[in-house]
């Protein structure tokens, strides 16, 4: 077996990220009467006093494309048992809602069901590496009281408190 020295340090990194447990979202946008979404797990408050959000998003991707005309997304946290709509937001593709119920929420498509939400206007855009970090200001939230999922390593699950 190689040593982490001597491993592509690439790989090891993303090992160790896998280890990490993340919240599982859907990011959205609008661009006409066509919604965009796509499954983030680089998500994170950032403030509360602004309320203020931070997520990651592909340079490449359509979304971050229309997150820059529109100036606003929306933030869909996933719950537990929704694996099947982070799986359908992560593939490539313009036909991702075409099952999807959702409505539109403050300008944003929300999706039906999901237990936390977040309506945002873009603060700011930082380059990361192959990623921009888009900083959004909530002018928006709800939230209904359902266990959220998570990823970890390479799973969905969800968050249980340690038994005493």
């Amino acid at each position: 077996m190689n040593s982490p020295l001597t491993q592509d340090l690439t790989t090891v990194f993303r090992d160790v990220m896998a280890g990490v447990c993340t919240p599982v979202t859907v990011v959205t946008a609008l661009d006409g009467d066509r919604p965009h979404g796509t499954t983030v797990s680089a998500f994170a408050s950032l403030s509360m006093d602004p309320p203020m959000v931070l997520v990651a998003l592909d340079r490449g991707s359509d979304l971050l494309t229309v997150v820059r005309g529109q100036g606003r997304f929306g933030v869909n946290i996933l719950g537990h048992g929704q694996d099947s709509l982070a799986l359908t937001f992560a593939r490539k593709g313009p036909d991702k809602f075409a099952a999807v119920a959702w409505s539109l929420s403050a300008g944003t498509p929300r999706i039906t069901g999901t237990p936390g939400w977040l309506a945002c206007t873009v603060s700011d855009l930082v380059d990361g590496g192959d990623h921009v970090v888009v900083l959004g200001h909530v002018t928006e939230a709800d939230r209904h009281d359902h266990p959220p999922l998570t990823y970890h390593r390479r799973t969905f699950g969800t968050h249980s408190a340690e038994q005493e």
